[in-house]
């Protein structure tokens, strides 16, 4: 029988997703191997009929530069039950599937580790290989490497985040835009940056000091105020929902808004609009300082994860659907597939990014102290600083409130 390989996508989309399987189809396909797409991610595996479609030349090449996922994705993480009971080994056996490609977060790439190990245990050995992705930026490859689909994400992202700018300036109103990013601010950062939002918002800002509501609201109304001090009555200020996810249970019940909340007592913060929730909070302040300014909530998040990637991603994803092919004829396996600048493909293995003490992966914040991010706070945003105490107090009695610096504590 025709050996196989398979490919699963887990988690989230991101731009360059069907970039990644049609070029790794390629690679295989061009060597006599057949190429399988398994759908539902891992859920595919644990149930006995999974859903698959079989790759060909044309297929690939079809979605290559396509945006979404051909391949459907799923979430779904197997429990132990899930391998005792359910696992679907005759797949493997059936089609003579010789390795597991998983495109996908960590969480993917353990799960993978976890297969890999329970076919060994039955005499099956597979190989797997990982393409790790996240839009967010926020996996520590070395050099600084972006993730892929972060560049597209952020291309599309600054596209829509001007369009919204530029709505500010031709209605003299505000806007309160908020960008994906649980962990870091590297898309909200590179948005807000490339479009000279007067006010970015994540959560590496606040490395001297514990993230609250009434900062972050009032770091949106320094640049409010600033503006209107040098006679500017629009603007936009880009939040991060990291910032959201990084406050306190406490801080956010106290805010005032009304939340849904989980079977452990935590809101349910994945169902809300950052944005519009920022926007009630900074417009009730305003109305308190009798300042008046009109602000509008916008999100900017699924509509990036499905766009059609740019070209930056569309070679960097061929490279790595090109190099899980050489890895896998090297012999490598439970590794992901990394592509240095110069194109030279390495295994990178989970140990050497996870925590020693924790074993997780941490993530790989916004560099807050690097010259280009200064030069952005020194020349993009506005803000209060003590040179507009005076002119200030004709908006707020205490203009020491709304200091950038002294908000942050830098």
């Amino acid at each position: 029988m025709k050996e196989s390989i398979a490919i699963l996508t887990g988690g989230g989309p991101a731009p360059g997703m069907n970039t990644v399987v049609g070029s790794v189809a390629k690679a295989f396909l061009q060597k006599g191997y057949r190429v399988i797409g398994l759908h539902g991610g891992y859920s595919g595996l644990f149930q006995p009929d999974p859903r698959t479609v079989d790759i060909d030349f044309v297929f690939a090449d079809r979605i290559v530069n396509r945006g979404g996922s051909t391949v459907i994705m799923s979430r779904f993480k197997p429990t132990n039950k899930d391998f005792d009971e359910n696992f679907n080994l005759k797949f493997f056996t059936d089609n003579n599937v010789k390795l597991l490609v998983t495109v996908g977060g960590d969480d993917t790439a353990s799960t993978a580790n976890r297969i890999a190990r329970f076919l060994s245990e039955k005499n099956y050995p597979i190989s797997n290989i990982h393409v790790p992705k996240t839009i967010d930026n926020d996996l520590p490859l070395p050099d600084e490497t972006p993730t892929f689909g972060f560049q597209s994400a952020q291309a599309q992202g600054t596209a829509t985040g001007c369009v919204f700018y530029e709505d500010a300036r031709t209605s003299e109103n505000w806007f309160i835009v908020s960008a994906m990013g649980r962990s870091a601010g590297h898309l909200a950062w590179g948005i807000g940056s490339a479009c000279h939002y007067p006010m970015i918002i994540i959560p590496e800002m606040f490395n001297k000091t514990t993230i609250t509501v009434d900062k972050i609201c009032n770091l949106v109304i320094s640049s409010i105020i600033k503006r209107k001090i040098v006679g500017i009555e629009y603007g936009c200020a880009m939040v991060s929902e990291g910032v959201f996810h990084a406050l306190s249970d406490e801080e956010i019940k106290g805010s005032g808004i009304n939340f849904t909340y989980d079977e452990h007592g935590h809101p349910e913060l994945g169902k809300i609009s950052k944005a519009a929730i920022f926007s009630e909070l900074v417009d009730n302040r305003l109305k308190k300082m009798g300042i008046k300014v009109k602000t509008r909530p916008v999100e900017i998040g699924y509509d990036l994860r499905c766009t059609n990637p740019v070209a930056y991603d569309l070679v960097y994803c061929s490279l790595l659907g090109f190099g899980v092919y050489r890895l896998f004829s090297q012999g490598a396996t439970g590794c992901m597939v990394y592509v240095k600048a110069n194109g030279e493909v390495q295994p990178l293995f989970l140990k050497d990014l996870q925590d020693s003490v924790t074993g997780k992966i941490p993530p790989r914040l916004v560099n807050i102290d690097s010259p280009k991010i200064s030069s952005i706070i020194g020349n993009v945003l506005s803000y209060i600083t003590l040179d507009d105490y005076e002119a200030a107090k004709a908006y707020c009695p205490n203009p020491v409130e709304y200091d950038f610096r002294k908000i942050l504590n830098w």
